[in-house]
């Protein structure tokens, strides 16, 4: 019976994942986060990948698959799009990491993975973790805000007082509408 086990087993994965395990996710998320991974061929054959989602709508993937060199690393860039992150939630997502050794020729990679047979696909799953930054005050020297310049000080002074004088500059939106308007008019004029 353990020669049956050993033959239904998959192949350990090839290619030397950074992070092995994880994929951290630094909010706010109210824009994309990108993370990296790295993925690290040791062996003496090309490696091809393919990165899958349980959740693909939520994530952009660059590049989502190819074919990792001998002795070389590919760095893929995983991006969280933007989204209503709720802390009292679970976060279920996660990656796998699909790749098997290349043919010489791996110019069709679309049928090159669905001729695969299943023991020469090797797998790694990564789970996701997002994390808020920490609060403000709360030991991140990082995110303290910083004390405000002293008018005392003369070499401050002349930086300060330009800061000072600046006007608030008019609206982008108003600009654009302006030319439009301006462009109107001087198009009539001129027909």
């Amino acid at each position: 019976m353990a020669s049956t086990s050993r033959a239904t087993a998959k192949p350990l994965q090839v290619l030397v994942l950074d992070p092995p395990k994880v994929l951290r996710f630094k909010g706010p998320f109210t824009t994309v986060v990108t993370t990296h991974l790295k993925l690290h061929n040791p062996s003496a054959r090309k490696v091809c990948f393919k990165m899958k989602s349980t959740n693909p709508r939520c994530y952009c993937v660059r590049p989502n698959s190819g074919v990792v060199e001998p002795g070389s690393t590919v760095t893929v860039a995983t991006m969280l799009q933007p989204f209503r992150y709720d802390p009292s939630r679970e976060v279920k997502h996660k990656f796998m990491v699909q790749t098997m050794f290349a043919p010489p020729d791996p110019s069709d990679m679309e049928n090159l993975w669905k001729k695969a047979k299943p023991s020469e696909i090797m797998g790694s799953k990564l789970r996701c973790v997002f994390e808020m930054p920490k609060e403000i005050g709360k030991g991140d020297e990082s995110l303290r805000l910083r004390k405000p310049a002293h008018l005392d000080d003369p070499r401050l002074a002349s930086s300060t007082s330009l800061k000072k004088s600046r006007t608030t500059p008019i609206p982008v939106l108003l600009l654009v509408i302006g030319a439009v308007f301006i462009g109107f008019f001087l198009g009539k004029f001129i027909m």
